[in-house]
């Protein structure tokens, strides 16, 4: 467990104190470890830390993506929000206490954590963990015990058709995602396309999502392929997909999966007019690994530099505190949440009923732009692709979007 608590608050001189006083505080303290929910409110009275507890990966599988589009945020907004004074909670400034865990990329680790967090520690407030299947399996969790859950990395209408009031999903879901790309490929000429998915929960659901898309085009699907979660080489299969000769590759990949198929694509000649692979491409680490090759691959973004005046502010805070760029999707999406609930809870406090109505009802001013819910969606982004071009992930589609031109055919590997 990890803690981040600005100041050490000192008690009060007992000198003088009469017995009455005495008896007094100890009748308080007694009530209080009798009804924890007396001890927090005396705490917020006295203008205590505002606790807020989360579980993320900092190790197993999960953490690839965590420890890039989530967690680091979490840390960055705390510093910056006690570095202006503290949260606003209706007017009146309290620190922020993160008390985070590693959930070792495990659901029922996860799970466990975040039921000790509301259910025992009853922290005020909570964040959420990575990913889609922790999303699936805490969701009607916070939604017993009445915590708000805006979650950044958690996509799927399985989550969305729940309907759980207390859950909003900050990412675009895979339908619109898919349904972008393949409207792209289809302005721009393509005929023929290959498919590659990894065989779990966030592969299957845009899978499906482009499936049923595909049904509305003319697209023409020459090959599909799944494979498992922690596969080594895809090389046979890309030589397979090469023989084809398609205009467009399809690649619904995990972070380090997409920079396997991207290297090995690049090793085996495979160059089609258009090659997509996410999530992943959107890390500045892909760039960083691939240098001149990532150049017109084409992969799950939304946002950059460019897309919104709070932008830049947000990516040079990030670059001083990690000397490393955020990635061009869900970390966005994480940073637009925290604003979110930052903005929410100066508004009406840390009543987490009110919280929730708050963010339900309302548009909030955000860095990936405004942003509201149409139940548990975020109804305010549509479905975006992204492309690397020089040393930033150009976003592309749809044009109204767009912080620049498509480059295609993409250029030959470097």
């Amino acid at each position: 467990m990890s803690r981040t608590s600005p100041q050490a608050h000192k008690p009060a001189a007992a000198s003088g104190a009469t017995r009455r006083t005495v008896a007094q505080g100890l009748a308080l303290a007694a009530a209080a470890i009798a009804r924890p929910a007396l001890a927090q409110a005396l705490a917020q009275a006295a203008g205590g830390p505002v606790r807020i507890g989360y579980a993320i990966a900092r190790t197993g599988p999960w953490a690839a993506g965590a420890q890039v589009s989530q967690e680091p945020n979490y840390l960055l907004w705390a510093e910056q929000v006690n570095a202006a004074g503290g949260l606003d909670v209706m007017g009146r400034k309290r620190p922020i206490e993160l008390i985070g865990h590693d959930d070792h990329s495990d659901i029922e680790t996860c799970t466990r954590l975040y039921t000790r967090l509301m259910g025992g520690d009853k922290v005020d407030l909570i964040l959420a963990p990575w990913g889609g299947s922790a999303g699936i399996a805490l969701a009607p969790l916070c939604n017993r015990y009445g915590y708000p859950l805006l979650a950044p990395t958690s996509t799927g209408r399985k989550l969305i058709d729940m309907g759980l009031q207390y859950f909003f999903s900050l990412l675009q879901q895979p339908d619109k995602m898919m349904g972008a790309l393949l409207d792209m490929l289809v302005a721009k000429g393509a005929r023929t396309v290959v498919l590659l998915y990894m065989d779990d929960l966030f592969g299957l659901e845009n899978f499906s999502a482009l499936t049923l898309a595909l049904k509305k085009t003319s697209l023409q699907v020459l090959d599909r392929r799944s494979y498992a979660p922690g596969i080594k080489d895809l090389a046979p299969m890309l030589r397979g997909f090469k023989a084809l000769n398609p205009d467009a590759f399809i690649g619904i990949t995990y972070p380090g999966d997409t920079l396997l198929a991207s290297r090995q694509a690049r090793d085996e000649g495979f160059n089609p007019a258009f090659f997509y692979t996410s999530v992943g491409a959107a890390f500045p680490s892909y760039r960083t690994a691939m240098q001149a090759g990532a150049e017109g691959v084409l992969g799950m973004g939304s946002w950059n530099v460019r897309s919104n005046p709070q932008a830049r502010a947000y990516v040079d805070a990030h670059v001083a505190k990690f000397n490393r760029q955020p990635d061009r999707w869900a970390s966005g999406h994480c940073w637009a949440g925290l604003q979110v609930l930052q903005q929410a809870v100066a508004a009406v406090g840390l009543d987490r009923k009110a919280l929730r109505d708050r963010i339900a009802k309302n548009e909030f001013s955000t860095v990936i732009g405004p942003v509201r819910f149409a139940g548990s969606e975020n109804a305010s982004v549509p479905g975006t692709v992204s492309q690397w071009q020089g040393d930033e992930f150009e976003v592309v589609w749809p044009p109204e979007r767009a912080t620049a031109a498509l480059v295609a055919p993409k250029p030959a590997w470097r």
